[in-house]
């Protein structure tokens, strides 16, 4: 069976295909530009656009199951095509579909679940990865300064997100059903430094900033307005539901979910100034 993964070349999308090729699968990646995708040799890159349905044809052809995401461009704008696509793929022989979606996109639920595909609705909250945005000030000084510092949030391991559109894309059982996916337990920002100090054996401080520092901040930094506004407005209106903690990700891979603690030590290197070595006696 070939595997049709939209997204492909992001940070969670190159898990989800890397995981898709350890079950022997043919896995093919759909991307605006096949000459940077920079995958696997045995990845089928195949250019089209989730924006421009026509351009999918191809990309659509012989596959059996297939990896939607629900919203693209960087402020995650609710993907306005799916309709389109869903009847593609249901012509092209597509029977079953994960759909990475926040439950934003009313268009794209409704066109989903009045789909004759079998059909599962993931969404994973705040991904570890999302703490490699820290790492340029955590190695120049050794801090991490945000706003909304108080919030807790259950963020899962990418590598979980993967097993389980994997486990739902080989194997089935899953339709018609949506999953909250997330981390064993909920971490507040602080949390999430201190971890990363024990891992990498060196002093890591939170410092909290109103939106004005924020936005100063971000800015110094090169970040777009767009971006920041994006930032600010979700830290805003998060719901604190996000601190709460499912069981989803063990239910699909039979499994339980990485701990952010397990994320830092992997990722220790990338928080440490070039040179640096990693203290085993603080990651241990």
């Amino acid at each position: 069976m070939t595997i049709l993964v939209t997204g492909g070349t992001g940070t969670l999308g190159r898990h989800i295909v890397e995981r898709l090729l350890r079950t022997g699968r043919t896995v093919r990646v759909l991307t605006r530009d096949a000459g940077a995708a920079r995958l696997p040799q045995d990845v089928e890159v195949v250019e089209g656009d989730v924006t421009q349905p026509a351009s999918l044809a191809t990309a659509l052809d012989g596959v059996g199951a297939m990896h939607l995401l629900g919203a693209t461009g960087a402020d995650h704008t609710p993907l306005r095509t799916g309709g389109e696509i869903l009847t593609m793929a249901s012509e092209a022989g597509v029977r079953r579909i994960t759909v990475l979606s926040p439950g934003n996109g009313q268009e794209l639920d409704d066109a989903v679940r009045g789909s004759d595909l079998e059909w599962t609705f993931l969404w994973p909250i705040d991904l570890m990865a999302n703490t490699l945005g820290w790492a340029d000030a955590i190695r120049a000084e050794g801090r991490v300064c945000e706003p909304y510092g108080d919030r807790r949030t259950a963020s899962v391991h990418e590598k979980d997100v993967a097993d389980v559109v994997s486990a739902i894309l080989t194997d089935g059982g899953h339709a018609g059903r949506s999953y909250v996916l997330t981390g064993p337990e909920p971490l507040t920002p602080a949390d999430k430094a201190a971890a990363l100090a024990v891992a990498t054996g060196r002093g890591i401080h939170f410092t909290h900033l109103t939106d004005d520092q924020a936005r100063k901040r971000w800015r110094a930094e090169g970040w777009p307005e767009e971006g920041i506004d994006f930032m600010l407005r979700m830290w805003a209106t998060v719901p604190a539901t996000v601190a709460d903690v499912t069981s989803s990700v063990e239910r699909v891979t039979g499994c339980p979910p990485r701990r952010f603690a397990q994320w830092a030590i992997a990722h220790a290197e990338t928080f440490l100034p070039t040179g640096s070595e990693v203290d085993t006696r603080g990651a241990g």
